[in-house]
């Protein structure tokens, strides 16, 4: 059965993005009143392992420091050597 998507959230995506085997996201799916399949659970998680951030995407979750190409320092708002 397809999933309606226009009844999928950002915290689903996220919760769902967690799971580790496809029999985690069945489980995960039917706590929200979804039906999924084992294989359609497999499809799915081959998706999430496939996609790719943008760089707005990557800089928000790569964290560590601030980092500009100009020398200077974002975070602090200085110039830097």
């Amino acid at each position: 059965m397809p999933i309606d998507k226009t009844k999928i959230t950002r915290a689903m995506i996220a919760k769902a993005a967690k799971c580790e085997t496809a029999d985690e996201l069945v489980t995960l799916a039917k706590s929200e009143g979804i039906e999924l399949t084992k294989e359609e659970a497999e499809s799915y998680l081959a998706e999430l392992d496939n996609i790719e951030l943008d760089s707005d995407s990557l800089d928000k979750v790569a964290g560590g420091g601030c980092y500009s190409e100009n020398n200077f320092d974002p975070c602090n708002n200085f110039q830097v050597a």
